[in-house]
């Protein structure tokens, strides 16, 4: 089968929603002939050519320049006065469909897979089949952002964009033959939106090669980390709440210990933190792992978030003890008490990390019972293989059409 994947960024095996695009393409690649068309910033256009994804592809990838920002809130207003969701058009771009029109012409392609909902908009010849991987369901993530949010004017932004993207959302998702979701939650949750709807889950994973127990590497005592772009509401909201709520109290229960906020582009009021006692932000790195290494916990005190997350993914594979609140670990098969602990309410997040950076035969047991879980249920490997049973049912169905 003839695939054309079209994403909003380059796939890599760095950060959340590219690293998941990346394995999965790789495993796409394993059985059927995949071209990838991927948006990215000017610098990134320029290095394409040596990155080893293209190289893999024999070149067949095509990568358009795109940079976001600018007068992005103008176009929010602009889009909301019209009725319009600014993030269904952000990437809806003509240059990009020049670039379908054209590869088309040169190949036919029998599927297309949108990474994410907001490339899902383009136009594509007739009879041609529709994969949408619904990374998140993004109406979910608006809501919650709504309820969380208390500056007046961004409240009622996400609120009004809310709005307009649900509807939209929806008929996406309807008109693609198929849709992918990051949990069994999320597919239930669609399915009674969209009754009769083909809905497949193919988890969040993680590389169990990459991401292990690093004995070269000592843990410190005291340091716990969290993980994750820094540019994205849900975390940076979470590193602030965290910051303001959370960290006081752990400090001054344990005055050595220390915090690491792990993540590229953190805007001004994240980079702050920096300030406090035992804060460092870090900023982008090249490797989250040797931090990771470093760190008895990992903490994942989201309140906005939606689709799973890869981070305690990542954290568990080191066998690393993690805490996190329900919507943090939403999503994912795990136990609380047996894989991580879930504490809602800040007192109780603080009593969890203080816990565990006090005994070191609890954060042993959780992080062995972590690592065995994501090895049976969460390697990319057994991940790709969903995804690629489901497209290969897709493409069944159309023969037996």
């Amino acid at each position: 089968m003839k695939i054309l994947i079209i994403s909003s960024y380059l796939p890599a095996p760095l950060w959340g929603a590219s690293a998941r695009s990346y394995y999965l393409l790789h495993a796409l690649a394993k059985h059927h002939e995949v071209r990838l068309l991927a948006l990215a910033s000017p610098e990134e256009v320029q290095a394409s050519t040596q990155l080893p994804l293209a190289q893999e592809l024999n070149g067949r990838v095509t990568v358009l320049p795109f940079q976001s920002g600018g007068a992005k809130r103008r176009q929010q207003i602009e889009a909301l006065l019209r009725g319009k969701s600014y993030w269904l058009e952000a990437c809806i771009l003509p240059e990009v469909q020049d670039a379908i029109d054209a590869l088309y012409a040169q190949e036919p392609f029998e599927a297309v897979l949108y990474e994410g909902l907001f490339v899902a908009g383009y136009r594509l010849p007739p009879g041609v089949k529709v994969v949408l991987d619904q990374h998140n369901i993004e109406q979910e993530l608006l809501w919650r952002t709504y309820q969380n949010e208390k500056e007046p004017v961004r409240k009622i932004y996400n609120w009004l964009e809310y709005r307009v993207l649900k509807r939209g959302e929806l008929e996406r998702c309807q008109q693609a033959d198929l849709v992918l979701t990051t949990s069994g939650r999320e597919q239930e949750w669609l399915q009674t939106k969209l009754p009769g709807q083909q809905i497949a889950v193919v988890p969040n994973g993680v590389d169990l090669e990459r991401f292990q127990v690093d004995s070269a590497r000592q843990e410190q005592a005291g340091r716990i980390i969290f993980t994750g772009t820094m540019d994205y509401y849900p975390n940076s909201a979470a590193v602030l709440a965290f910051a303001r709520d959370y960290w006081p109290h752990i400090h001054r229960q344990i005055p050595g210990a220390t915090w690491q906020v792990v993540g590229r582009n953190p805007p001004p009021e994240v980079e702050r933190l920096g300030a406090l006692p035992g804060v460092v932000v870090t900023g982008s790195v090249p490797d989250v792992r040797p931090y990771l290494a470093e760190s008895e916990v990992a903490i994942v005190p989201l309140s906005v978030g939606s689709g799973t997350r890869l981070k305690i993914l990542e954290a568990l594979a080191m066998q690393k003890a993690v805490v996190s609140t329900s919507i943090g670990c939403e999503g994912l098969e795990l136990e609380a008490n047996t894989h991580l602990l879930v504490a809602e309410e800040p007192d109780a997040f603080v009593e969890a990390v203080v816990w565990l950076l006090h005994d070191a035969e609890k954060r042993a047991r959780l992080g062995s019972a972590g690592r065995a879980l994501v090895e049976q249920r969460y390697g990319w490997g057994y991940c790709g293989e969903l995804l690629t049973r489901a497209v290969s049912a897709l493409a069944k169905e159309d023969v037996m059409a």
